[in-house]
């Protein structure tokens, strides 16, 4: 676990070391599509619970 958390650091620190556009360039190319795949994510699995509660959005 140590060495994940060293990589992490040295990760963190190399990227708020970066000037503000490539800072800024790289956490939209990494967080806009993780964003996007977490609430797809969500929303397809809330609607299978609730479909299986029988108060799906086909109803």
């Amino acid at each position: 676990m140590d060495r994940i958390a060293g990589w992490w650091d040295e990760f963190e620190l190399w990227i708020a070391g970066l000037p503000f556009i490539p800072q800024f360039i790289l956490v939209m190319v990494l967080t806009v599509p993780l964003a996007l795949a977490i609430a797809t994510g969500l929303d397809r699995g809330l609607d299978a619970l609730l479909r299986v509660l029988g108060r799906g959005s086909d109803q």
